[in-house]
């Protein structure tokens, strides 16, 4: 993969680049939040590495300021904060996963292979009613046009096009999307099943919905 680390901290940052560099990733690095805009608007990566305190930005602000740039590239946040309501904040403003300070090298370096992984999950374009999800551009098209995806947004967006018409319980789009550590809190899917609504409509998918299904999920069809 072909990773961006924006740290502050140099001796995290050396430490991040060279772990990373030797399992064979090409690293850039970033020390402050205003150069990781500019790298990351510039450079296709496959994933950002952010940490949440920077000494010219919020990391959060960092992150909405690129998602609304429309740089939708993975993004996993390093948070010394790790109160669930600040976990939230931080996938709400656009992070598709979080680890909390100090954290295990290996366990990094599992997310970022899984995130990588949800990607490349289900190969080619994929077609319910008249919306086509691709996976390649990691995007919805529809009759008035595409909408790009975050990467949690086309992980749920992958298990319901790749099921249309099955009933998907809310604990089923949650691993897929964000693995068992969430299992408390499904709400989540809740949340982001709206924003998958939000952009059928922007596509002008009229003949398609996600539909819930009292007390157990949620399920993609045509419209009664």
């Amino acid at each position: 993969m072909r990773l961006l680390v924006v740290e502050d901290e140099p001796k995290m940052a050396r430490m991040l680049q060279q772990g990373l560099s030797e399992e064979g990733h090409q690293v850039d690095v970033c020390l402050c939040g205003g150069d990781a805009e500019v790298k990351a608007r510039a450079v296709s990566y496959d994933a950002v590495v952010l940490d949440w305190s920077l000494p010219d930005a919020d990391g959060v602000c960092v992150l909405q300021n690129l998602r609304a740039g429309g740089v939708h590239t993975p993004v996993l946040m390093l948070t010394a904060r790790g109160s669930i309501g600040e976990r939230i904040t931080g996938l709400r403003a656009g992070a598709d996963d979080y680890l909390v300070k100090p954290f295990d090298f290996e366990e990094l370096l599992a997310r970022l292979e899984a995130l990588s992984r949800r990607a490349l999950r289900y190969g080619g374009p994929r077609r319910v009613g008249s919306v086509e999800l691709d996976a390649g551009r990691r995007e919805l098209r529809g009759p008035a046009g595409a909408s790009a995806l975050t990467a949690r947004e086309f992980s749920l967006a992958s298990e319901l096009f790749a099921r249309p018409g099955e009933v998907l319980t809310r604990k089923q789009l949650l691993q897929a999307a964000w693995g068992a550590e969430f299992e408390r809190t499904q709400n989540l899917v809740d949340v982001y099943i709206g924003y998958l609504r939000a952009k059928l409509l922007e596509i002008g998918a009229r003949d398609l919905e996600i539909g819930a299904v009292r007390r157990v999920g949620y399920r993609l069809g045509a419209k009664a």
